[in-house]
């Protein structure tokens, strides 16, 4: 299968607000009033869990049909803590992002233990967002033309 290719494009409407087209969409991030945005969308960390949340859904339901068991649908909870010191200039002791995210699953299902078991192993390993969290993605950021 050939390779795919997502864009998006993005623009500061503030120094805390940034307004991303994505396809036809448009996607609002900010901060909360107490991080000195006007809290008009998640911020981007949240848009990771976000993320993470949503391609976990595609692959539960994906995978389920795969394996023949009918997914009534899933309940994905995420949570993520960082230090906010090394963001704030405050600190290199820890790094700028998560240092750790968890996740629960509940498959609404009548699937028993060890086939969802498997399932889970296979939406965790098969889900792209997963995979960019827990593995090193090559990024190169290069400075544009004013």
């Amino acid at each position: 299968m050939a390779d795919l290719k997502f864009r998006v494009k993005a623009h500061s409407e503030n120094a805390t607000k940034t307004v991303v087209k994505a396809r036809q969409f448009e996607i609002i991030i900010d901060e909360p009033a107490d991080l000195g945005g006007a809290d008009a969308g998640p911020n981007p960390v949240e848009y990771v869990l976000a993320a993470f949340a949503g391609c976990l859904n595609v692959m539960s339901h994906l995978v389920a049909t795969e394996m023949g068991f009918k997914l009534n649908g899933v309940t994905i909870d995420l949570a993520g803590t960082l230090n906010p010191a090394k963001l704030f200039g405050q600190s290199d002791a820890d790094r700028a992002g998560y240092k750790e995210i968890t996740v629960k699953i509940t498959p609404d299902t009548d699937a028993d233990a060890e086939t969802l078991k498997k399932w889970l192993e296979a939406v965790t390993a098969r889900c792209p967002v997963s995979d960019n969290l827990k593995n090193i993605t090559p990024v190169k950021v290069e400075l544009g033309k004013c």
